[in-house]
């Protein structure tokens, strides 16, 4: 698998990523372990969880099967912290206390002594974002953490946060973002990723298949199998079921169709090689899942269908974006 730069770092990654928000929950441990091994035999390096996933199972399940299957060194692990995880002052949120107490939660779940990627979660309206930015100092300077970055927040939130950290030459630059990004949500492109590309970060893309909408098994029914059946995750799935959805899902079945391959390996291609993004996160239900999204790493999409899928999934710019 072809690795990348993340960002204006030397951090090297897989232009595909591994995700792991429903290991523990729609995912054993049998399945989890098939899905990273099949993950790490394609030349995957990039996994990314977060302490939140079911209560930390979810690191905690990785920090087994990176003990068992798979060398540490061989992986670059990513988590998150500042989500709400329990009650008390240290169970959320991105204060020092808070997310300094994550860290070292994380570390003990996941078996290591650090983190090569760890991410902000959430902007904390809350806590002054020097003493956000300050905590992904310490863990830097401390040895548990390597590189730092943050998810989910605004443009004019990951601008502010890039450039605090970039114009104090002592503190540690931020060097990703993670956010959701797909042929169905492309509202990140008004404001996140020019603000991205400005401060050097690289995106990594959740849901790049439109939570599982763009595979196109949800065109006429909710197959009773998939996510969507789920009550804990119909919700999730429900949000991008759309009008709009529904031919943009239309468009990728024929380009499919004319290029011989599934409308979800067309839809990996097209985000994974959006200008900005280091690696689409893929969060696969089955290790079958997970070995046809695998199959995009040799998908290179002709222009003209590029530019068709470009065309029926714009996002609406208006001022000052288009000015």
């Amino acid at each position: 698998m072809e690795q990348r730069q993340l960002g204006r770092s030397g951090l090297r990654v897989s232009r595909l990523a591994l995700g792991t928000m429903t290991w523990g929950l729609d995912v054993d441990a049998d399945e989890a372990a098939d899905q990273l091994t099949t993950f790490h035999a394609a030349g995957g390096t990039l996994i990314d969880t977060a302490d939140v996933y079911q209560d930390g199972h979810a690191e905690e399940l990785l920090g087994a099967l990176l003990t068992h299957h798979i060398p540490r060194d061989e992986i670059i692990l990513a988590t998150k912290a500042a989500a709400r995880r329990k009650p008390g002052p240290f169970g959320g949120g991105a204060s020092r206390g808070s997310l300094l107490s994550a860290l070292d939660d994380s570390l003990r779940r996941l078996g290591t002594d650090h983190i090569d990627l760890w991410q902000v979660q959430a902007w904390d309206p809350a806590v002054p974002l020097d003493e956000t930015l300050a905590a992904l100092d310490t863990a830097v300077a401390t040895g548990r953490v390597r590189y730092t970055g943050i998810a989910n927040y605004t443009g004019w939130q990951t601008a502010t946060a890039a450039a605090h950290q970039h114009h104090h030459p002592l503190r540690t630059p931020l060097i990703s973002t993670q956010v959701e990004y797909s042929l169905l949500e492309r509202g990140t492109e008004r404001e996140v990723i020019p603000a991205a590309a400005h401060h050097g970060l690289g995106i990594l893309a959740w849901a790049p298949l439109g939570r599982g909408v763009l595979t196109g098994k949800y065109r006429n029914a909710t197959p009773p199998d998939s996510r969507g059946a789920t009550t804990h995750l119909s919700g999730y799935v429900e949000h991008h079921r759309t009008e709009r959805a529904a031919r943009i899902v239309q468009a990728l079945l024929t380009a499919a169709e004319g290029l011989n391959t599934s409308p979800a390996q067309v839809a990996l291609a097209w985000i994974r090689d959006r200008p900005g993004v280091t690696a689409p996160v893929l969060g696969a239900r089955t290790t079958t899942q997970l070995k046809t999204a695998l199959t995009a790493e040799d998908l290179t999409l002709p222009p003209a269908i590029r530019a068709a899928l470009d065309d029926i999934s714009a996002p609406q710019l208006g001022y000052p974006e288009n000015h």
